[in-house]
């Protein structure tokens, strides 16, 4: 099987090699930088193509002997890639995390017979995954909660932070507002906000504050209170909200010395070198769910917790680990034709299909990758 991969980047470089050493596929990849291409030419048993995604208007040529296609492009420009991958009727695997609502492309993807998988990372993702399989299981859920992290091991002043994918991408998630449910209802609040300490016994403390990861779980999920939650080391939501409110967040260009100059960009810029993992530098991810519901009558709380941490025998990120391998996983159910839903999916759809989570988790567990569950009547 053909797989095409858009995006080798820090965690579509991941991806790309996870699918090449897989001899059921035989995978390109797609990038508009000529290193990158070269490395994972190098790396891994792969074709490359080089070219701007965002210049073509028109992916027929380029996906034309694709049987399915992973979409890991930075989340700006991910809805656009989505709808001409769609249009273009390959099946396709997307974890760029786009800020528009992917149910505005159910229409094409179901004229065009396409299962799209979107959102399909550490989470949303893979949270997602076991929400949807604990709600086929039980009799009722009441609760949803999810706090999630990637962190470096080492925390260094000042922002005790590294950016283990797009810089951009993790700085849009600190403005977009964040949506999540209380008494059944959506509830907005700002990003950054309803800050939280919580304590993790492999971490120690962390904050976790509000961010829009709740996503189509909003739309999907008839559940009465559910939240997503970002986890960070103390203090940093304070800072960023610091940059966020003096500008340097904002998408609105400004001039400078008679050029326009877009602050989010300039911020990333200036931000990538320093929240880029050095050599030596490791990141973890640290995933807790927490679902409560009733069970054969009883009450019953679900409890999901995952630390990850960068693989060291292969120099790939826990971040990369978590929300690649996800990906991967998922795309070998596709390919293998045991996801077949047709339309816009969300990765709870994933879940609600029997044995799809219990296949996921079993290959993330071949990757090194665990839950520890704990079950609370």
């Amino acid at each position: 099987m053909n797989i095409t991969v858009l995006g080798g980047g820090l965690v579509g470089s991941a991806i790309v090699k996870d699918l090449a050493g897989d001899p059921a596929f035989s995978v390109t990849v797609v990038d508009a930088n000529p290193a990158t291409l070269q490395r994972l030419v190098a790396e891994a048993q792969v074709r490359s193509v080089a070219a701007d995604l965002n210049a073509l208007s028109n992916f027929g040529e380029l996906l034309a002997d694709a049987d399915l296609v992973v979409c890991a492009v930075p989340g700006f420009m991910g809805f656009a890639t989505l709808q001409k991958i769609i249009a273009a009727g390959k099946h396709v695997v997307d974890i760029s995390f786009f800020p528009e609502d992917p149910f505005l492309l159910d229409e094409l993807a179901q004229q065009r017979g396409v299962t799209a998988v979107v959102d399909c990372g550490v989470a949303p993702g893979l949270g997602n995954i076991v929400f949807g399989d604990l709600a086929r299981r039980l009799d009722h859920i009441e609760r949803y909660e999810c706090y999630v992290g990637g962190l470096p091991q080492t925390r260094r002043w000042p922002f005790e932070y590294k950016a283990v994918f797009s810089p951009v991408d993790v700085l849009e998630e600190y403005t977009r507002p964040a949506r999540y449910v209380e008494y059944g209802r959506e509830v907005v609040q700002p990003a950054l906000s309803e800050v939280e300490l919580r304590d993790f016994p492999q971490i120690g403390t962390l904050e976790a504050f509000n961010t829009d990861g709740l996503r189509t779980l909003a739309r999907t999920m008839n559940v009465p209170f559910m939240k997503e939650k970002t986890l960070r080391y103390p203090g940093h939501a304070n800072l960023m909200r610091v940059f966020r409110e003096s500008g340097f967040l904002a998408t609105t260009p400004v001039e400078v010395d008679g050029a326009l100059v877009t602050p989010i960009r300039l911020t990333a810029k200036l931000l990538f070198d320093q929240w880029r993992l050095q050599p030596g530098e490791h990141d973890l991810t640290v995933l807790q769910l927490v679902v409560a519901g009733v069970e054969h009558g009883r009450a019953v709380h679900y409890i999901y917790d995952l630390v990850d941490r960068f693989d060291v025998a292969t120099g790939v990120t826990s971040m990369a680990r978590t929300t690649g391998y996800t990906c991967t996983s998922v795309a070998r159910l596709v390919a293998a034709g045991n996801f077949r839903r047709v339309g816009i999916c969300p990765p709870e759809y994933v879940g609600l299909a029997p044995g799809c989570a219990d296949a996921v988790l079993a290959d993330l567990a071949v990757r090194g990758i665990h839950f520890s569950i704990t079950v609370e009547s």
